[in-house]
């Protein structure tokens, strides 16, 4: 599954979109580089039924915002994305 495709499916399955998520993580001051993820885990599996999977998904954009990696961008490979940034901003409003 692509980074992409993990916070797709955890819109479907919040209705909350990835920039939604970065903003209430801000309101309980989980924002930048030092953000640890043990907190935030915690957080997004008792409010919102997350698994480890997706809420690490989360953490990274929490952490580092919508850049990743281009090691798996156009790889073809299971985990590939097709671009090194990631859309946020809900996946209806994908241009």
């Amino acid at each position: 599954m692509s980074f992409q495709a993990y916070l797709d499916n955890i819109e479907d399955k919040t209705g909350l979109t990835p920039r939604q998520f970065m903003e209430l993580a801000k309101e309980r001051g989980f924002e930048g580089p030092d953000t640890k993820a043990g907190p935030v885990l915690e957080w997004l599996k008792q409010d919102y039924g997350l698994g480890r999977g997706h809420g690490m998904a989360l953490v990274h954009v929490i952490k580092n915002g919508a850049k990743i990696s281009d090691k798996h961008v156009g790889s073809g490979g299971t985990h590939h994305d097709d671009s090194d940034t990631l859309w946020l901003e809900g996946k209806n409003n994908r241009p």
